[in-house]
């Protein structure tokens, strides 16, 4: 991506510098969409412990405040990561373009969300969360959070590397603003709580399919701009979405995959969904509540 030079955001709230022990969590509570990172840890927590991912989820989201005795302590920013907060930046000025005329073509408002940089641990209003949750959205609050030293988890466990690959996962936590805009994502809150284990996780799939399908949206009209999107930026995006599959990351916590506890989608699907958003730049494509296939 050619995105040196070009318009930032003024929606970022850069809250890192400020320290934290860690703390060793992976949730956040319930109105808030759990990050690549948290789906990680709680494979890898679900595998030790014999307890369902589910489970683990439903525990985690309940919250919390860091340990007590835990002091304040100052991080000291890897080389490097000043960088990427402007390139972070670029990205989410570039989806609140995007956003703001697609809405307004539909006779909407977007309400731009902020963006949260932090490092170790952060307060939201969804719930206390760790560098261990990834990056994700809080609907509480319309805010997406992100510790940039995901970013290098993305590249060098998960085989994603590439600055497409890294605007690919902020965008898909853009698209939860905007089912949080369209009122897709109170309603499956509402509606999953009253839902069995099976059916939650069927749910929880197609809510994020149609973020990816989102991302994709915005990454076509991202493409149409003269110089910013580079030949093989989308295939890094597809590659991110791959990587991150439920199936991918169990099979590689754990050695084996069930299927039933699927919440995010599989590689195939994930990358299925991106795909048609690109090609589409509609979101009246992503419908994955009434699609018969994923």
């Amino acid at each position: 991506m050619r995105w040196k030079g070009r318009e930032e955001s003024s929606n970022v709230d850069d809250r890192r510098g400020g320290g934290g022990s860690r703390v060793p969590r992976a949730g956040v509570r319930a109105g808030g969409s759990l990050g690549i990172g948290g789906v990680v840890a709680i494979l890898l927590l679900s595998w030790v412990t014999g307890i369902s991912p589910l489970e683990l989820l439903g525990a985690l989201e309940e919250g919390g405040s860091p340990p007590a005795g835990q002091h304040q302590t100052t991080a000291e920013r890897p080389a490097g990561e000043d960088e990427l907060a402007r390139f972070v930046s670029v990205v989410l000025a570039d989806t609140e373009n995007t956003w703001t005329q697609l809405m307004q073509a539909e006779g909407r408002d977007y309400p731009e969300p902020r963006l949260v940089l932090f490092t170790d641990y952060v307060p939201s209003a969804c719930g206390q969360a760790s560098s261990a949750t990834g990056p994700f959205y809080c609907g509480a609050d319309q805010q997406i959070y992100i510790d940039l030293s995901f970013y290098r988890q993305l590249s060098r466990e998960l085989g994603a590397p590439g600055d497409f690959a890294q605007a690919y996962v902020l965008a898909h936590e853009v698209g939860h603003h905007v089912q949080n805009v369209l009122g897709i994502l109170p309603e499956y809150q509402r509606v999953r709580r009253s839902l069995s284990e099976a059916d939650a996780n069927a749910l929880s799939v197609r809510v994020e399919l149609q973020a990816d399908c989102l991302a994709g949206v915005w990454a076509h009209h991202a493409a149409r701009q003269q110089g910013f999107v580079e030949d093989g930026d989308v295939e890094e995006a597809l590659n991110a979405a791959s990587r991150i599959g439920d199936d991918t990351l169990q099979r590689e916590a754990q050695g084996y995959v069930v299927p039933e506890s699927f919440n995010h989608g599989t590689s195939a699907q994930r990358a299925r969904w991106f795909r048609e958003g690109f090609r589409s730049g509609d979101m009246g494509s992503c419908d994955t509540f009434n699609a018969r296939r994923l």
